[in-house]
């Protein structure tokens, strides 16, 4: 999953001390000599804050609590930065965590510098044959386990139940309704139709998958970000805002998207379950019956939404991995993703969440459980992160008219080619 950057990040204290950015555990690898875990746990989050963090954060004390001898450190770091952070912490050897909320498409990057223990075998593994399929997927690397899937995701159309009452239309199904509702939108109510990000390529993914490209096809690596159908998605966001049916920005999108959607003054916008909690906040939902949400709608190729989530991956060079192989499962257990789920409306990683009540009747998470299971995969290679910021550069000249979408696949595809140099 891809969020916005926090301004700045939120550091708590778990236990009895104060969060540091390092690794410091115990003696023994984090056990005592009777075996018991002790020592310190430093855990690199990277959830929403002022609303995923808060429940996260409780979690953990939940730990501490089984293991009083551990002082769990959480440091809640903003999304944008985990990734280059942690790779500049790891390579140094100095200040890396114990235990990094990855995102699924880190995994097999830090894997591959060697950054992450390999976790087969170990406590933090229990009970895998539960978790769903398509989120193991993105753990393994050259045959070895580097992650354990935390949350789910993919993405939807949030609307405005008012706005579209007011405005006498329903949920768009295609692109070319998306584009007639947004403009009646504008016509009957005076506000604008849709929120479109501008400031992330992740959002770009759905009208990519929806006329049937990809990034890259990783089977036969090959570089597809500018063909026909890459040109084609350019193409179509342009488009939206070039028509005035849609808004974007080039800074600081997830702040101004969810600002402008809470309080009304666009009716759509697209998201994921991850934003659920933080859009119920807004004045528009306070009665959270006035959110519907529907699949992102098709492109020419069909309806295409990618797949994301995190996983927790263990720094191979955590002085305390004993107790961090621990930290992950408690965290990825049962117990844990249903909290989530009941809380935030997470997506769980294991089947066996899904018949919990609390889960079984969370209206998000049912309308999201079907969207998952056909979401697109994004390609696990290790590669796959340092995707998005060509990607990124490319789309916001798109969107603000700094270039053509053919020039923008065409820029994108030769960035590809220098970062995957044996790819055609």
């Amino acid at each position: 999953m891809r969020r916005g950057i926090a301004a700045t990040a939120l550091v708590a204290a778990l236990g009895v001390t104060l969060a540091a950015c390092g690794s410091d555990g115990g003696d023994n690898g984090g056990s005592t000599s009777s075996g018991e875990l002790s020592g310190t746990v430093t855990w690199w989050d990277t959830s929403n804050v002022g609303s995923e963090d808060k429940v996260f954060k409780k979690l953990a004390e939940g730990f501490t609590k089984k293991h009083p001898k551990v002082t769990v450190k959480y440091v809640n770091v903003p999304f944008g930065e985990a990734q280059n952070k942690f790779k500049n912490a790891a390579q140094s050897g100095s200040g890396a965590p114990d235990v990094i909320r990855s995102e699924v498409a880190w995994t097999p990057d830090f894997a591959n510098l060697g950054y992450l223990a390999p976790l087969d075998g170990t406590a933090a593994l229990k009970d895998d044959k539960d978790f769903l399929k398509q989120a193991a997927a993105s753990t393994k690397y050259q045959g070895k386990t580097y992650g354990v899937p935390q949350v789910i995701d993919s993405m939807g159309i949030f609307y405005n139940k008012k706005i579209f009452k007011e405005a006498g239309v329903e949920a768009p199904k295609t692109v070319a309704e998306l584009k007639s509702v947004a403009t009646k939108i504008k016509e009957k109510t005076g506000k604008t139709g849709l929120y479109l990000r501008g400031d992330d390529a992740y959002w770009f993914l759905s009208f990519l998958y929806g006329e049937g490209g990809d990034m890259v096809d990783a089977d036969g690596k090959k570089i597809t970000i500018d063909n026909a159908a890459g040109v084609k998605a350019m193409t179509t966001v342009k488009d939206l805002v070039d028509s005035k049916v849609a808004i974007t920005d080039a800074t600081n999108g997830w702040d101004n998207m969810q600002a402008a959607f809470k309080d009304g003054k666009v009716a759509m916008m697209i998201n994921g379950p991850w934003a659920v909690t933080d859009t119920y906040a807004g004045k528009e939902f306070a009665d959270k019956a006035n959110l519907g949400i529907a699949p992102v709608p098709a492109g020419s190729a069909g309806q295409g939404a990618p797949q994301g989530g995190h996983n927790l991956a263990v720094y191979a060079g955590s002085k305390n991995l004993n107790a961090s192989y621990a930290f992950v499962e408690y965290m990825t257990s049962v117990e844990a993703q249903t909290t989530a789920a009941k809380e935030l409306s997470l997506l769980p990683t294991r089947e066996s969440v899904y018949i919990k009540p609390d889960v079984a009747s969370n209206e998000m998470i049912n309308f999201f459980k079907p969207v998952v299971d056909k979401a697109v995969e994004r390609p696990w290679i290790p590669e796959g992160g340092s995707l998005f910021a060509p990607l990124q550069t490319e789309y916001t000249k798109v969107l603000t008219g700094q270039a053509t979408p053919e020039q923008g696949a065409k820029a994108t595809g030769d960035a590809y080619r220098k970062l995957l140099k044996d790819w055609k």
